[in-house]
């Protein structure tokens, strides 16, 4: 369940990225977006989470790659299987402090537990 949510969350933000106004959404948008979702898996979940803001996370460069592997005309510029890789890993960071940031605030709802289930 938790895969399945995640996917729905991150396919919902890769068509906020590549669909909304053209693919011309501010990068800011899809920032904001992939970290509320993998901050709410993880306030959520807690560490079990992280299976849901994976999930989430990696539909934003999947989408790129697709693309390109496809020879779609894409904003990602260069459209390069470099700049799918460093898209990764700045999105990677990203899902990390969401998810981390939400672990830690249901640490402090639940009066300092280990935020695991």
């Amino acid at each position: 369940m938790r895969i399945g949510i995640g996917v729905a969350a991150g396919g919902a933000i890769a068509a906020v990225d590549n669909l909304v106004s053209g693919g011309e959404v501010s990068p800011i948008v899809v920032v904001a977006l992939l970290l509320a979702a993998t901050a709410a898996a993880g306030a959520a979940w807690g560490r079990s989470g992280r299976v849901a803001a994976a999930a989430a996370w990696v539909c934003v460069p999947a989408a790129h790659l697709v693309k390109h592997i496809l020879g779609l005309p894409d904003t990602l510029q260069p459209n390069t299987y470099g700049s799918i890789a460093m898209l990764a890993a700045f999105t990677l960071a990203v899902a990390a402090i969401g998810a981390g940031s939400g672990v830690w605030l249901r640490r402090l709802w639940n009066g300092g537990t280990s935020g695991r289930g």
